[in-house]
């Protein structure tokens, strides 16, 4: 059970990165596609901590993630991302640029919702 989890959050985690890089990289920056791209930053960091430790419980899970996200969130603050990024363009893909209290709520409520559907994805696999 373990190594499928493991798996299905790797190939997951791919896709997420794929499609946060296209609406990063492809599509026109816009307030919906900063959101979706925020959405997919925190679905990223849910798959993340599940690809590490597959046996946490959903609401472990999402607890970690909510707080990387937070954290990396808080973190742009302090000016730093920002100036990271400005030398090595790939650091904002992970540490952003400036803070946004919108991307907060974004991560909160997309890691609520990840978080609700790995624990009735897990309910419903588990053999009665």
């Amino acid at each position: 059970m373990t190594r499928t989890r493991r798996l299905v959050a790797a190939l997951l985690l791919v896709a997420t990165v794929v499609a946060g890089l296209l609406v990063h990289g492809v599509l026109p920056d816009t307030v919906a596609t900063d959101i979706a791209g925020d959405a997919l930053y925190a679905v990223a960091a849910y798959l993340a901590v599940v690809l590490i430790a597959p046996r946490l419980p959903a609401l472990a899970t999402g607890a970690i993630a909510a707080a990387w996200c937070v954290a990396v969130e808080l973190f742009q603050l302090t000016g730093l991302p920002l100036a990271w990024g400005a030398q090595f363009a790939p650091a904002m893909l992970v540490l952003g640029t400036v803070f946004d209290a919108r991307d907060l709520l974004v991560y909160v409520a997309t890691i609520v919702l990840a978080t609700a559907v790995d624990a009735l994805v897990g309910k419903a696999s588990r053999p009665r």
